[in-house]
């Protein structure tokens, strides 16, 4: 009696906030503009979905991403993807390396379910289909269902309505491949008239080499009436039926667990103890509104807002919790897997979520600046767990799946990350231990030591070699362990980090280690070839490739071709300058490749696969996918500032400028990173080393958006806000003429972090022309 009280109470504190709020918004004519959350476009590069890209029935980060699948097998595991018509079924895990609990409502006759039990797809229609931030809603014609979806951070919210009252249910689907994985061991039992239980089993994929476990609890508003199985045995679906639709919709909470289905069944209880599925729409808009108003964007048009919310949603994306409420999560990187839990705080809570992520690979340039700056308290959850990880197995990853590593990509990519973190004052956790961590994969057995997706052994990355001679060579002589083997990349990713390693450890005061890794940061010069003008790879007895085409994709360089990664030196642009020529030489020859850029709008394509398309393999920059996103602001470090304000406004016109499924990254926004990089673009603010020196510094480009303000978070900076005000600004105007930092004249093209997190203002004069003089005095370089 008394819980039912506390409900019913709640519930009306609710009612009553949700009433006043909506007679505010109808009195203040400023609360009735769009909210960001109502400017989020979520079918954006819909069409070339990956399995973790599409997002609409979830949370920040949330455990739960749940939403139709229209292609199970297709290209990248794929998912939602807008062109087609059919949805296969309502997965609630799209996640890196990670798929799972796959249902569909379905209608029925007698006799019919042997054939939904064969094929339970049914047609769509976008025009009948309703997407937002924390929802989405489509008709299912096979069956005449309204499905609608929501959900809290762990908990997947059905709702469904029968248009035709025939005999109804939800078919779980067991096996069979999901995406990235083959789902096996799926096994499901009834507890009670309302309650189901079940688990099933992510098999092994290249990326992740063992088995993951996945457990579910389900509640529904109806009671059961029979679990209806197949006569084939071969197929493990079950249809959990309900005898007498009522005219009230159909309800089902699911709520998952990495543990145990009592676990699940606990996630469920501390998140969705109530059935108000309206309620649960309107709570997670109300968050998702929250983290997109720490930046407000004033200026341009409704088509360049809506892009810009959109990015900034999918910079807060993709990578997913896998701890529960209670903080117990699965440790997967020893022999067995092993239960654990996140130490508690005072008050009992878990300390920070356990985490889920793809590569920190790019994060230099991306989630570098915009978590740490807008969401510091993200950024620190993310360096605790990736510290966990080193605690239970050893390494700190740069891309965990399932508990475990999968090693994806190449590097030891969470050092900028974390260095980043520490020099901009984010410090609650171990330092020392960071450092030990950070450290370790920077010598050999560590990430470094690894290639992509090596997990038996630490040679494919070359790095004794690097040690030993300065370069990583092509091909490897060890030969094949993984993938992205690609010496002359290497070579320059393992010199920037290594200067990131040393600006740790001097601020640690660590001097010898500050010497060594500032010595090894300067391998990058190495890998520089006089005579051909870029870098180049070279064979372990010093050879440079023949023949060799800078304009070659990959063969000695990741994802990229040697025009594109040539300026990968983050950490010493006026060195590679020096190599070059001299800075006058190097921006001409940058410039003229941004002008043959240009012509593709500045990516290869308009999803992933095409980079290996004879049409765009050859681009010279792209902003389509990691290695060459640094390139507009590189002008900045060669005398040339006003060639970045042009440079870097036609990148987040072109490249981050569309708005419908078919364009938008390229098909590789890689869980948060090209989002990032577009909201960094459109509000002028880069870091180029990936802000890893002592107090850092903030490159300024040329803002889209007539006014930004940053909602600076009081618990890391002392400031309540930061403004950049662009005044006579438009699409014709990208030049800085002048600018000032809180009223004093600014004749540099940068500012410190110390500044921007005191709050502020930063005021750019806009023009046609530019001013050649302007970010010139006090440079850095």
């Amino acid at each position: 009696m008394k819980r039912s009280l506390y409900v019913i109470m709640l519930l009306w504190i609710i009612w009553f906030s949700i009433s006043c709020d909506n007679q505010m918004r109808k009195q203040d004519p400023e609360m009735q503009k769009p909210q960001p959350v109502d400017l989020v476009y979520p079918l954006l590069d819909a069409a070339n979905s990956r399995w973790f890209f599409f997002n609409s029935a979830s949370r920040p980060f949330g455990m739960v991403n749940l939403s139709p699948d229209t292609q199970k097998e297709g290209t990248w595991g794929s998912g939602y993807r807008y062109d087609t018509d059919t949805v296969q079924g309502f997965s609630h895990i799209h996640a890196w390396q990670l798929s799972g609990v796959e249902v569909m409502p379905v209608a029925f006759e007698d006799g019919e379910s042997a054939s939904i039990f064969k094929d339970h797809s049914s047609k769509f229609d976008h025009a009948k289909e309703e997407i937002q931030p924390g929802y989405h809603m489509l008709m299912l014609e096979r069956y005449g269902i309204k499905t609608e979806l929501t959900s809290t951070i762990r908990v997947g919210f059905h709702r469904y309505t029968f248009v035709d009252k025939k005999e109804a249910g939800v078919l779980f689907n067991l096996e069979g491949q999901l995406g990235p994985s083959k789902i096996i061991k799926g096994d499901l039992k009834q507890f009670g008239t309302r309650e189901i239980q079940g688990s099933l089993v992510n098999a092994p994929t290249r990326r992740r080499p063992k088995e993951f476990q996945i457990y579910f609890h389900v509640q529904f508003n109806q009671d059961i009436d029979r679990l209806l199985k197949p006569s084939d045995q071969q197929l493990n679906k079950v249809i959990v039926t309900f005898k007498d639709i009522s005219d009230e919709p159909l309800l089902m909470k699911v709520g998952l667990s990495y543990i145990s289905s009592d676990q699940a069944a606990k996630n469920l209880d501390a998140e969705l103890a109530h059935w108000n599925f309206d309620q649960i729409v309107a709570e997670s808009h109300s968050q998702w509104n929250d983290m997109l108003s720490r930046i407000k964007i004033e200026g341009g048009d409704e088509k360049e807002q809506r892009r810009f919310y959109t990015d900034l949603w999918h910079a807060l994306q993709g990578r997913r919790i896998i701890s529960d409420a209670d903080g117990h999560y699965p440790d997967y990187t020893g022999k067995e897997r092993q239960i654990k839990r996140i130490p508690l705080d005072d008050h009992g809570k878990p300390k920070f979520n356990h985490y889920n992520s793809d590569a920190f690979w790019g994060a230099q340039w991306t989630l570098n600046t915009l978590w740490h700056l807008v969401y510091p308290e993200i950024s620190e959850e993310f360096v605790n767990s990736l510290l966990l990880y080193y605690k239970d197995g050893g390494l700190i990853p740069r891309g965990p799946s399932g508990g475990n590593y999968t090693n994806v990509m190449t590097g030891a990519s969470s050092t900028p990350f974390i260095v980043s973190a520490y020099q901009k004052g984010i410090r609650e956790y171990d330092v020392d231990l960071a450092y030990e961590g950070i450290k370790k994969n920077h010598m050999p057995g560590g990430m470094m030591g690894r290639s992509g997706y090596e997990h038996l052994s630490a040679m494919g990355g070359g790095l004794e070699h690097y040690i030993k001679k300065g370069y990583v060579p092509y091909p490897l002589p060890e030969g094949d362990f993984g993938y992205h083997q690609d010496g002359a990349s290497l070579t320059l990713e393992y010199a920037y980090q290594d200067w990131t390693l040393a600006q740790l450890a001097k601020a640690l005061g660590k001097e010898e280690d500050y010497t060594y890794f500032l010595k090894r940061s300067e391998n990058y010069k190495n890998q520089y070839n006089p005579e051909s003008g870029w870098m180049r790879p070279k064979d372990i007895d010093g050879r440079w490739k023949v023949p060799f085409d800078p304009f070659q994709y990959e063969h000695g360089f990741n994802e990229s071709n040697g025009a594109q990664s040539s300026w990968f030196v983050p950490h010493d642009q006026p060195g590679l300058a020096l190599l070059m020529g001299g800075k006058a030489i190097a921006a001409e020859r940058l410039n003229s490749l941004f002008e043959k850029a240009s012509e593709l709008n500045f990516t290869a394509g308009t999803s992933h696969d095409r980079e290996l398309h004879p049409e765009f393999t050859r681009i010279p920059v792209n902003y389509g996918n990691q290695p060459s996103i640094q390139t507009a602001f590189i002008f900045n470090h060669l005398d040339h500032p006003y060639l970045t304000q042009l440079w870097s406004r036609q990148v987040a016109e072109k490249a981050f400028g569309g708005l419908s499924p078919h364009t938008g990254y390229n098909g590789d926004e890689d869980q948060g990173l090209m989002g990032s990089l577009a909201v960094l673009f459109k509000i002028g603010l880069f870091q180029m080393n990936g802000g890893t020196e002592e107090d850092p510094v903030y490159e300024i480009g040329s803002p889209l958006f007539d006014k930004v303000t940053l909602h600076l978070n009081p618990d890391y900076y002392p400031g309540e806000r930061f403004t950049i005000l662009a005044r006579n600004n438009d699409s014709h105007k990208p030049y800085i003429q002048s600018a000032s930092l809180n009223g004093k004249t600014l004749s540099t093209y940068y500012f410190r972090h110390s500044e921007i997190i005191n709050g502020g203002e930063l005021l750019l004069d806009m023009g046609e022309e530019p001013n050649q003089h302007w970010g010139l005095l006090g440079g850095k370089d």
